[in-house]
């Protein structure tokens, strides 16, 4: 039994005058997501063999919030590979991660992200599956869980969606409408 934790960075700040997209800090509405997701995980006992995350400075920074909240340095392998990554090479990501691993963190970007759940989840996979076809923000965790020995064995309509986690479900003033 494998277990994909998918995150997606927290809300960045799109006034802040960068000159690439992958540069763009969270914005202070993102940080504090962030470190409530942390918090979140670890009352839930949440623990992970192995993260594997975009290097985009959001996501980098979600990552240390998310951190902070959970007590705990994550120790990201970085991934040039998810930044800004299509399904397929998300899943290519998947396939390539560690043997022994069998509880991974990913952190990246959407679209990329929802359209892995909704590969990866049958389309008959209830009630949170069709939450993750409306949105799934930014700083939300999806858990899903494979009936397989190795990740290379992983394939579309496999995986059961055991969490579907947005900030806005922690604190409604994560919500889309909150300042």
């Amino acid at each position: 039994m494998k277990t994909l934790t998918l995150l997606r960075h927290a809300k960045s700040g799109w006034d802040d005058p960068v000159a690439r997209d992958f540069d763009r800090p969270l914005n202070p509405k993102g940080q504090r997501a962030a470190a409530m997701v942390g918090r979140h995980m670890k009352s839930l006992g949440l623990a992970f063999d192995h993260v594997v995350a975009s290097p985009a400075v959001r996501v980098v920074e979600t990552l240390d919030h998310v951190g902070q909240g959970y007590a705990c340095d994550l120790a990201p392998a970085w991934d040039q590979r998810i930044y800004l990554a299509s399904t397929a090479t998300l899943l290519d990501v998947v396939h390539d991660l560690p043997a022994g691993a069998e509880r991974v963190l990913l952190a990246g970007h959407n679209p990329g992200l929802e359209e892995l759940v909704l590969l990866l989840v049958p389309e008959e996979g209830g009630a949170l599956r069709e939450e993750v076809e409306i949105k799934f923000p930014t700083a939300t965790l999806a858990e899903m869980t494979f009936d397989v020995a190795d990740w290379g064995d992983v394939r579309a309509g496999q995986a059961t969606l055991t969490r579907f986690v947005r900030p806005r479900d922690l604190d409604p003033s994560l919500g889309p409408d909150a300042p």
